[in-house]
């Protein structure tokens, strides 16, 4: 089943081109189902690409999937195209009065900066408290996971002594939960940030169930109990050479940074073995399907 969006999203073209199911909304309404609504904070400077990477994602599955993006009102992205955004984002007030049955907050380059001093920090609490009274179930990633550990449960943040840049190993640390049915025994996930989760807090919180870790990356992905938020710390919704693309961009600025790690292939930096692209999928389809579709009321 298809994944319902505007076509003149940029990402139509590159999502059909892939063959993935896509639908304008004038072919969705003669379909005679109740899609799954689904909401995108997109808090990434990279909007169009960060658009693509998620919509691919909730594209394979079997469902129909209408899609709302989000923005915030307190901050103006510098790299995205006022017209892109007046076109096909919404924001908080426009949406309030509706319900969705699942919703991501990606992450944001602000990891380093205290959460209250984020511009528009009260406006993102106060589109996470609507997530949590509306929307079935909600993804939280990465700089988005850390802002809402500290929202709900006052868990901080701390530094790290170096950037923790690469795709890095992550095994499950329960049995039988279903956002990882279906996954290896070892499953991989990208990962770029300065910062990470205070994990010996999460691990004291009761209402916090850790689903899997990584020797070198941590806490890879956790969930509250009722299900309503997942804190992905990692980002396995990356491209093939997003890894590549920031450590070229970093290194035209001059920061001292090293290669991402269990990336590249050769010393060119013209291969990447994509090994994390089979557990994206899995992470996405099965919290849309278990976690979302299976749970969320036929009337919304």
């Amino acid at each position: 089943m298809p994944i319902v969006i505007p076509r003149d999203l940029p990402a139509y073209a590159s999502l059909n081109e892939e063959k993935i199911f896509v639908m304008d909304r004038e072919r969705a309404i003669r379909q005679d189902i109740r899609p799954i609504e689904i909401a995108i904070l997109n808090l990434m400077p990279t909007k169009e690409t960060t658009e693509t990477q998620l919509l691919r994602l909730l594209g394979n599955s079997s469902l129909q999937v209408n899609i709302t993006l989000i923005k915030t009102d307190s901050y103006a992205s510098k790299h995205a195209a006022a017209e892109h955004m007046d076109r096909f984002y919404k924001n908080l007030s426009e949406v309030r009065e509706m319900k969705f049955d699942g919703m991501i907050v990606t992450g944001a380059p602000v990891e380093t900066i205290p959460f209250e001093d984020v511009k528009y920090w009260k406006e993102l609490v106060s589109i996470m408290d609507f997530a949590q009274e509306n929307v079935t179930s909600t993804i939280y990633i990465c700089w988005g996971a850390q802002a809402a550990l500290y929202h709900k449960f006052g868990i901080g943040k701390l530094p790290l002594c170096k950037k923790l840049f690469g795709v890095y190993p992550a095994r499950a640390s329960v049995k039988n939960d279903m956002l990882l049915k279906g996954m290896d025994d070892v499953f991989y996930i990208p990962n770029s940030r300065h910062t990470k989760v205070d994990e010996d807090a999460v691990r004291r919180c009761a209402e916090i169930k850790i689903l899997a870790e990584s020797d070198e990356a941590g806490i890879a992905i956790a969930k509250t109990h009722d299900n309503k938020s997942f804190f992905f710390t990692g980002h396995s919704e990356y491209d093939r050479f997003t890894l590549k693309n920031e450590y070229l961009r970093d290194l035209s600025k001059g920061l001292d940074i090293s290669a991402p790690e269990n990336y590249f292939c050769d010393d060119t930096l013209d291969k990447v073995d994509m090994k994390w692209k089979s557990t994206a999928n899995l992470l996405f389809y099965n919290w849309l399907n278990y976690y979302v579709y299976q749970v969320t009321p036929f009337e919304l």
